[in-house]
């Protein structure tokens, strides 16, 4: 059996449901994700700008690859309405082979 591809989950936010569908979707049909599981009704509480904040927003694991994450991470800025949108990859050190290969095969990945 193949070993598995190294794969990124990837936690982001988003201001409303519809910015994060029409995001999500594009990094999905350009092949940057594999899948995109939206979070809806989310309350996030910040500080920004030295002043305490407290907002709803819609959060996103966002499933990739290493060599997919830079494209993805330039994409995600461009369309993100947010000054500074939250996006974190975080490695994934085990899941099932089978459904980590179909991310890579997903996004076109090349083993990284």
């Amino acid at each position: 059996m193949r070993e598995a591809p190294p794969v990124f989950l990837v936690w982001a936010t988003f201001p409303d449901l519809e910015c994060a569908r029409r995001i999500c979707r594009t990094l999905v049909e350009e092949r940057l994700a594999a899948c995109v599981n939206l979070i809806p009704q989310l309350e996030s509480i910040y500080t920004w700008n030295e002043k305490l904040e407290m907002t709803s927003e819609v959060g996103a694991w966002i499933k990739s690859t290493p060599g997919r994450y830079p494209e993805l991470e330039a994409r995600y800025r461009a369309l993100h309405p947010y000054e500074v949108p939250a996006l974190v990859a975080i490695s994934v050190e085990s899941g099932l082979p089978e459904y980590l290969r179909w991310v890579a095969a997903s996004c076109d990945s090349i083993a990284d």
